[in-house]
């Protein structure tokens, strides 16, 4: 069996990640334009963690045959030939089967709305929320791979997330938008929700909107770089799987943001995944 690391850039569009031209990522294979099942970076993990890959959306195909062809591709994922859509019933929870079939199962994430409290944080041995959320190269000091027992490790990524930051950056330099963070602003410390209360609409600045699009490029050239020390340190058996929860809006249509916004960018994803050789 091989390794297999999920790792998914959050709030990462399609275009974005295309327009860098990532070097390192494109090893794993071709990028795919697909689309993802949910908006917003829990449902959308949930989905991940059922086992749905951001979907193709094929003409001419019913939906229950398309998710059971789609699950097969685990096999080409983990170095098998007889894993069936029946192996995944009834939990529907990818880290669970992987624990069934002798994986350890790990899970590296920097956005708080994915704590260990949540029920993202079913089926694995050791899931961890980072310390800083724009830290991808902390990541890396947390892998280890035994020889006894392949591994599989989910790792979110939260430089591709508003405010785009670089680990490097100081906070005080990381740009505002009044209104963003919502009521779960407040999650870094633990908080859950808190006080709704009526607030005027930020409004959108054309120049502010195109520099937080320029910080996402930059977070995925910079993450590029990172992915490579990542391809370094993990053993060559290993499968890797690169997408994104959902996408983002930079004031297209008046939309900023993600989540309740029904609108193709903010539901294209990049996807590439391959084996390392």
């Amino acid at each position: 069996m091989l390794n297999y690391l999920l790792i998914v850039f959050d709030s990462c569009r399609y275009d974005s990640f295309t327009r860098v031209r990532p070097k390192t990522i494109s090893r794993l294979g071709q990028i795919e334009k697909r689309w993802s099942y949910a908006s917003w970076t829990a449902p959308s993990h949930y989905n991940l963690l059922m086992g749905l890959m951001p979907h193709k959306s094929p003409r001419g195909v019913f939906a229950s045959e398309y998710y059971q062809r789609d699950f097969l591709n685990f096999n080409t994922r983990l170095g098998l030939e007889n894993l069936e859509f029946s192996t995944f019933i009834p939990k529907l929870n990818l880290p669970s089967v992987l624990q069934n079939l002798g994986f350890r199962t790990h899970g590296l994430v920097s956005l708080p709305v994915l704590n260990p409290y949540t029920a993202i944080n079913t089926g694995f041995d050791t899931y961890k929320l980072m310390d800083r959320h724009n830290d991808m190269r902390a990541m890396l000091q947390e892998l280890s791979f035994p020889d006894d027992k392949p591994s599989f490790y989910l790792l979110n990524i939260g430089e591709t997330h508003y405010p785009y930051a670089l680990p490097d950056e100081p906070p005080k330099e990381w740009p505002r938008i009044s209104g963003v963070h919502g009521v779960f602003k407040h999650l870094d410390n633990h908080v859950v929700g808190g006080r709704l209360r009526q607030t005027r609409s930020p409004k959108f600045d054309g120049r502010k909107l195109r520099e937080l699009r320029a910080r996402q490029l930059q977070a995925v050239k910079y993450l590029d770089g990172v992915i490579e020390e990542l391809f370094d340190l993990v053993p060559k058996n290993t499968f890797v799987t690169i997408t994104s929860d959902h996408g983002e809006l930079f004031g297209e249509d008046g939309y900023f943001g993600h989540g309740p916004i029904q609108h193709p960018k903010v539901l294209e994803v990049p996807f590439v995944e391959g084996k390392l050789r």
